[in-house]
């Protein structure tokens, strides 16, 4: 599946910013059955590239000249092989890398029995994490403009409601504190029909399966396994670290964040 994609974030900010720094996330990962094509980014001010901890390519973006408006446009094609749905390349991080918990996905009581409900017992990794995704999705129903991004998971789990990221640190908090390593994926779902997808940021999970010897993607919000319409644009312990942009200023006031993304998805020949 070959997707051509579009990403553009524009930032208004009532005053004059002095100091923009940011880290942009937006280049998709060469791993897990991916292979960019093609990919440009267009954003004012100095860009730096390097790669982090958990591989992904970020760009250092800075402006030092005073501005009231920041436009961000990515845009490219990425195809997405049809491939096994384990991932079992070699990589920079071990696993249990992805067991410690972070702040937004510290466990507590409730992540704790909800873990223990649906992960205790015997049979195959797998099996048991779906039916722990289906616990997920029953008990935090999505549901958009409910959430902040620095809400944890145990705050999502008793709201009883949220978006894509709550319901993914949820799944990531349940599977560590069962001793399964789990790590958080941002990027972009094409869930519309071929010729038109409709083409949205999105997040999901990885869980590591120790039994298959691999990496499996899950997406919790539609409870289905991450396949040829996701792309992945970085992953790590929780959202803040796989965020596709996230930074500081000084000054501006108050913000207004515009978000556009689109795509085209058909068949590689």
């Amino acid at each position: 599946m070959q997707l051509t994609l579009s990403h553009r974030t524009i930032y208004r900010y009532q005053e004059s910013v002095k100091y923009t720094a940011q880290t942009l996330r937006l280049t998709p990962r060469r791993d897990g059955g991916q292979r960019v094509l093609a990919w440009s980014i267009h954003a004012p001010g100095r860009r730096t590239e390097q790669v982090d901890a958990h591989g992904n390519i970020t760009h250092l973006l800075t402006l030092e000249e005073p501005h009231r408006e920041i436009s961000i446009l990515v845009a490219g094609a990425v195809e997405i092989a049809a491939t096994e749905d384990i991932m079992r390349h070699a990589e920079t991080l071990s696993p249990l890398a992805y067991l410690a918990p972070t702040a937004l996905t510290a466990p507590d009581d409730e992540i704790a029995a909800l873990a223990r409900t649906h992960l205790e017992g015997r049979g195959p990794i797998r099996r048991r994490v779906y039916d722990l995704v289906a616990g997920v999705y029953e008990r935090v129903q999505y549901r958009p403009g409910t959430t902040r991004v620095e809400d944890p998971a145990g705050a999502a789990l008793a709201r009883g409601e949220g978006v894509c990221q709550d319901q993914a640190h949820v799944l990531i908090a349940c599977c560590r504190t069962a001793g399964i390593p789990a790590r958080y994926v941002s990027g972009y779902l094409c869930s519309g029909a071929a010729e038109d997808g409709a083409t949205a940021s999105h997040a999901w999970v990885e869980v590591w399966l120790s039994d298959e010897k691999g990496w499996h993607g899950i997406d919790v919000t539609h409870r289905e396994p991450a396949g040829q319409r996701h792309c992945r644009l970085a992953i790590g312990r929780d959202y803040l670290d796989a965020a596709p942009v996230r930074g500081m200023r000084r000054g501006g006031g108050q913000e207004v964040m515009d978000v556009s993304v689109t795509a085209r998805a058909c068949d590689s020949q």
